[in-house]
């Protein structure tokens, strides 16, 4: 064999060496990725030790058995060498696995995860709170409702519409016993309104009140409709309201709903109930599309036929009166775009609104 530079492989004290260069590099790696470099460096294609090992083949018949040996003994040893070394690696990252994802079994935990409230029932709180900042007071009614609250006292004649069956859930009877009462004239209201004359009722005048609650419909349940739904109502009845007074009230409820920029404007229409009647559109900054007008409710100067019928004077005291939807609103704020998503059950939808208790 011609002498050339690099390992000997029949160097068994050269060999020797390098072996315990590999042995130290080794276990000097703190990571996989040292020991991966220096795997490459000890016994990769371009290491001594492998150079050396191919370079047996050139040496004479004689000297292969001893270079053999030698190099033979290296191989067994640098692999040795590099199994301990990964197995060390292997427990230490196993071990530091134990202690950083420790737990504390003794640390009390909540098994029940916490569900949320409604937003629908979080927003209707928020507007019973708005109209009591104004010194206004909320109103409750009965679900189930007499005619004539629900439409007689609300100037809505016999020939009305509304007072259909594709409108109304009209209650047949009460079974008692096996068997079932009649009960004529008795129907799931239809709105909030009802409560309005049993307030003026009851109350009298001057009146200022917010009646939120569940009203019912014959609509078939979709994505914009639904046969159970929530309202908000506000009736003021006092001496010298006019529709400036109501539009300043619609003003401020939209900037408390929706953002200072919303404001309220108001369309000619008519309402059994109130008149003259308006649609109520809201300038919505946040609108899908861009900021622009959008449709969220009805009102008007209470007509005199629903004073006259709870008792009051149309000559002496005047009143407006406006109701919106909540379930409309809450679209609005949140972009929803499927009311049937708020009556499904499904708590992840109530849990996507909630913070620290509260959903809105």
């Amino acid at each position: 064999m011609s002498e050339a530079p690099g390992l000997d492989p029949r160097d068994e004290a050269g060999v020797a060496a390098a072996v315990d260069a590999a042995r130290a590099a080794f276990h000097a790696s703190t990571t996989f990725e040292e020991l991966k470099a220096a795997r490459l460096a000890h016994s990769g294609d371009h290491a001594p030790i492998t150079i050396a090992n191919q370079r047996i083949k050139e040496l004479d018949k004689a000297d292969k058995p001893i270079a053999g040996r030698i190099m033979g003994g290296a191989r067994k040893a640098l692999q040795a060498a590099l199994a301990e070394a990964t197995a060390r690696l292997e427990e230490e990252a196993a071990r530091r696995v134990l202690e950083e994802e420790t737990v504390d079994v003794t640390v009390p935990t909540r098994r029940t995860p916490l569900g949320a409230r409604h937003p629908l029932t979080v927003l209707l709180e928020d507007v019973s709170d708005f109209f009591i900042s104004m010194g206004w007071d909320i109103a409750e009614g009965p679900e189930v409702e007499h005619e004539w609250f629900n439409f007689d006292a609300l100037n809505f004649g016999p020939d009305h519409p509304a007072r259909q069956m594709q409108d109304t859930f009209y209650v047949e009877g009460v079974e008692h016993g096996g068997e079932v009462d009649p009960q004529p004239g008795l129907v799931l209201r239809t709105h909030t309104s009802p409560v309005q004359a049993h307030e003026m009722l009851s109350r009298g005048v001057p009146l200022y009140i917010a009646v939120p609650g569940k009203t019912f419909r014959t609509d078939a349940l979709d994505a914009t409709h639904t046969p159970v739904f929530h309202q908000i109502e506000g009736l003021a009845v006092d001496r010298g309201l006019t529709m400036a007074h109501l539009k300043g009230t619609l003003d401020h409820f939209a900037k408390a709903l929706f953002g200072p920029d919303a404001k309220a404007r108001l369309r000619p229409s008519f309402f059994p109930f109130t008149e003259p009647s308006a649609e109520l559109d809201i300038w919505f900054p946040q609108k899908k599309g861009g900021a622009g007008w959008i449709e969220w409710g009805g009102c008007g100067m209470v007509n005199p036929n629903v004073l006259r019928s709870a008792g009051i004077d149309p000559d002496e005291y005047t009143g407006f009166a406006f109701g919106m939807g909540i379930e409309r609103a809450l679209m609005l704020r949140h972009g929803i775009a499927d009311m049937r998503d708020m009556v499904e059950g499904d708590v992840r939808f109530s849990a996507q609104f909630s913070t620290n208790g509260r959903s809105i």
